[in-house]
Parts: C-alpha cells; structure tokens; sequence
C-alpha cells in the first residue's frame, strides 16, 4: 500500500495537510435531508480547494448529528466528489461485525478506488444503552477489550487471508482480493488503508506498535493530545503500510467574517454540548437561543472549558491558532471540524481557512 495514500501534500502556506471532519450537524428549524445536503457542498469546496481528505463520524442517538451511518454517508459523497480522499472518522469497530466492516468498504473502494480510508474507533459513539441496543449486549467493556483481535479479523477479512483451517478460511469479504484470483477476476485487490482512532492512550499504543497511522480526538479530549501522540511516536513499529510515524489530529475550528459572530456561533455549538452531556441531547440551537439561555455557573465553567479548546475568529485568528497548535504537537495533519448551527457558517468556515493559506482556487 503506497504511503502517499496516507500522506498527504502541504497546500499553499499550511504547515501540514489540511482535512475536514463532518458530523453531519443538524441545526434547530433544519433537517437531516438539509445537512446532508451541506455536507455534499462542503466537500465539494473541499475537494476544489485542496484539502486532503473528508471524513464522516459514527454517532448514534443523537438527534443534532445525521451521521448514524458513514458508509451509505460516504457512498452519496463519493457520486459528488472525483479526487479528495473519503473516510470514516470513524466507524466503531465493536458496534458491527467484522466482516460488515470490510464488505461495505469493499464496496466503497469499489464506487471510488484508491481514495477510501477506514478510520475505526474502539468507542460506541454514543451512550451506554444505545450501544447496547447496538451490539444486542449489555458487556459494553468486553466489546472495547476484544477490540485487537475483531481488528485483526477485520484486516484478515480485508487482505482476504485467513489461514488454512480457520473457520472463515473459505468466507470472502465481497467486493474484495478474492474477486481477483477468481477464474477470469480482474477485481484490483487493493483495499481501503486502515487508521485506528482514541482519545487516549489504547489506539495510540496500539497504532503505533502495528504501524498504522494514527488520529487523535483533540476537538474532545484536548487534555490528552501531546501524551497519546507521545505514545503513538514511541512505540511505532515500521510496518508495510508506514515506515515513520503518522498522525493527525481533528480540531474543532471554526472561521467567520466576523469576530463577534464566531462567538455567537460557537456558543450555540457550545449549549448544545451542556445538553448532550447532561442527558439532553438536542438539535443545534440557533445563536439566538444560546444567547438567551441562562447557564448556571457549572453551565457556565463547562462552555469556557470547552470553547477554550475551539479555535474561532477571523481567518487569520483561525491560521495563528492552528499553526500554534501544529508547533505545539508536531502532528502531521489537522482535520478541522466546523461546528456551528447553519450549513452556510460552516461552508464559509472552510472557505475562509483556504483562503487564510492560500489554498488553490477552482479553475
């Protein structure tokens, strides 16, 4: 598997690639049809102006985010898009069977070959009694521990090479390598890079002594960044896929015309949050609303906490935020997600940092 799938090239000024991380959000007033309909406009911008790659999160549960299902998500996307890589960031490996996972990925490299990333996280992406529902049983912790061997069966599945004698030594993950040593098979037995993603120390550990690339959830665990990547770097083993370490990491970013306006807007992202954590979760509420709700003071101390971690402004405010951050954690890519109640705020977003950096324009 050539490198170059997993590296990317640096646009115009940025210090590393640049990427972008869709939710899908859904705002208050709008609907799933409206965001999804956004997400086809923002990587189609992405795509034009250089970004790197696109990808879609699992969550489940969660009525402000239509993203339950990355890979029928990614398959629309992929009819929109010719060249920008697409990927899940990420699929929930204990939710689903393994041998799902590497069928509809197949089927993905299939609809758009040499631009599929499979991203996969060993969390449920959602709350303990929907991954339940999930994953039809309540041994929530068992699924996370067996998440090493359910990876190597779903890599096994991919390479389509189980050993003799292995109970699914004659079982195929179709579209994949078995088409191609079938009698007259031309199917390209190329498959989808695999990343593995965390919040903490397990995947990095893990990535690293499999040597695979590694992407980190800064946008929500901000605390463990510089540790995990410390991790990952440490114990990177050269492997077929990667001969030095490679990480990303996804920031929440969002840019606007306005100073003032990147406030409103990431408080709205902010309250929605308060209700997410606290059993509530909702549509995005509008700025407007944000900024007539009263927080109480632990209200209150959580948005500062986490808006800490946002990086908003203008777009040079944005650049000098995500240049620091780059410096501060040497990763090797930032994949940006732009919170924010309306579709358009978050398509102008993208486009102010590709104009802060100077990234290509269409033709």
């Amino acid at each position: 598997m050539p490198a170059d799938e997993i590296r990317g090239t640096t646009p115009g000024t940025a210090p590393v690639p640049l990427s972008v991380l869709d939710l899908v959000t859904v705002g208050a007033g709008r609907t799933a049809g409206e965001a999804l309909r956004t997400s086809v406009d923002i990587s189609r911008l992405a795509e034009s102006r250089g970004y790197h790659r696109y990808w879609v999160a699992e969550h489940h549960s969660m009525p402000g985010v239509a993203s339950s299902s990355p890979a029928v998500i990614l398959a629309h996307l992929a009819a929109h898009t010719e060249r920008i890589r697409l990927g899940s960031g990420g699929v929930m490996l204990p939710n689903h069977a393994p041998l799902v996972i590497a069928e509809q990925f197949g089927t993905l490299e299939a609809m758009a070959p040499g631009r599929i990333d499979l991203g996969l996280g060993r969390a449920p992406g959602t709350d303990g009694a929907t991954a339940a529902a999930l994953r039809r049983s309540d041994r929530l912790n068992e699924g996370a521990d067996d998440f090493p061997q359910q990876l190597s069966e779903l890599t096994r599945f991919l390479d389509d090479d189980f050993p003799d004698g292995h109970p699914y030594a004659r079982i195929h993950a179709v579209p994949g390598p078995v088409q191609a040593t079938s009698p007259g098979g031309v199917q390209s037995p190329h498959r989808p890079p695999i990343w593995l993603l965390g919040s903490s120390g397990f995947s990095a550990r893990l990535a690293g002594m499999l040597g695979l690339p590694f992407a980190f959830a800064h946008h929500f665990s901000a605390q463990n960044t510089v540790p995990a990547l410390d991790l990952y770097r440490e114990t990177f083993r050269p492997s077929e896929i990667l001969d030095a370490p490679y990480a990303l990491i996804g920031v929440s970013a969002l840019a606007t015309d306005d100073e003032k306006e990147a406030r409103r807007q990431v408080l709205a992202a902010a309250l929605n949050m308060v209700r997410l954590r606290t059993g509530r979760p909702g549509l995005v509420p509008t700025p407007e609303e944000a900024e007539a709700y009263e927080f109480s003071a632990m209200e209150r101390e959580f948005v500062d906490t986490w808006n800490a971690n946002v990086i908003h402004g203008t777009a040079d405010e944005v650049r000098t935020g995500l240049d620091e951050l780059q410096k501060r954690t040497g990763a090797d890519e930032l994949m940006l997600t732009a919170n924010a109640h309306g579709g358009d705020v978050r398509l102008r977003s993208y486009e102010l940092i590709a104009d802060a950096y100077g990234l290509p324009t269409p033709a």
